[in-house]
């Protein structure tokens, strides 16, 4: 299932500088782990839907990405977003 306009609004609100900050490697982050959490039910249900399962893994190629980058960059926010997200690393 999907995030609603309200979950992503809500990561928007809580990662992002003000409320159109959609753009910073934090908010990025926080709605890739919204969906990537999300599709933990759909792959319980349909074990056998690689095309979504290919998917799946682009966005946690992506959302590594940005993690990197947000380490060279600044230490102290990916350590931040990491603890709070609760992506162990």
């Amino acid at each position: 299932m999907p995030l609603t306009k309200e979950q992503k609004q809500e990561m928007i609100s809580k990662f992002g500088k003000n409320e159109k900050d959609t753009g910073t490697a934090e908010v990025q982050i926080a709605i890739l782990t919204g969906r990537i959490n999300s599709l933990r039910n759909h792959f319980a249900e349909h074990k056998k839907d690689h095309a979504s399962r290919r998917g799946l893994m682009k966005m946690v190629g992506k959302r590594r990405r940005l993690l990197d980058y947000l380490k060279a960059r600044d230490i102290e926010r990916y350590r931040k977003v990491i603890k709070e997200l609760g992506i162990r690393k």
